[in-house]
């Protein structure tokens, strides 16, 4: 997989492990190491090859990654659960999908609750999301509560909503 995001500002003189790790806190920082070591990560166009290069910010990262190293890590299975529970999809494109969570349904598999969740419900309907961190879902309201979610469907958008909540900046656009 191929994904290019432009570094923050805020991340001047912060070192690429330190960053890759922040922008793609999915991946484990040997994962992350990896393939910086292997040369799948670029700065500006130029390879990479040591952890501690400082960042200016600004630049352009680029991942060239094989994401069926790390494929399905979770080993959630796909499984549709519309008979059972109302999912409505509220939008969807080729890097989002927002869900209308039912209350009721847990988000993702856990302890007690390894089927029938809506991170099942998602790999059934979107199967390209096996090949994301947690099949793209970025936050997750309680079993009890019902709400929007809104689920990455790109490495991109993955990275992009995780920044933008922790900088609590998500904002509807209609």
């Amino acid at each position: 997989m191929n994904n290019s995001i432009i570094i923050p500002e805020d991340y001047k003189n912060k070192r690429i492990d330190q960053v890759l790790a922040e922008l793609y806190p999915d991946f484990s920082r040997s994962q992350l190491k990896k393939w910086l070591l292997q040369g799948n990560i670029k700065l500006d166009s130029k390879v990479l090859s040591k952890a501690n290069v400082k960042v200016a910010g600004g630049e352009t990262l680029d991942l060239n990654i094989d994401l069926s190293e790390i494929e399905n890590t979770n080993n959630w299975c796909a499984e549709d659960i519309s008979k059972d529970h109302n999912i409505e999809i509220i939008y969807s494109d080729e890097d989002i999908v927002v869900i209308n969570k039912p209350v009721g349904l847990v988000v993702h598999p856990g302890a007690g609750n390894t089927r029938q969740t809506l991170a099942n419900y998602l790999l059934y309907k979107f199967p390209e999301l096996e090949k994301l961190p947690r099949a793209g879902i970025v936050h997750r309201l309680d079993k009890d509560t019902s709400g929007l979610l809104v689920v990455a469907r790109s490495l991109k958008a993955h990275a992009s909503l995780i920044k933008q909540l922790e900088a609590r900046s998500v904002k509807e656009n209609i």
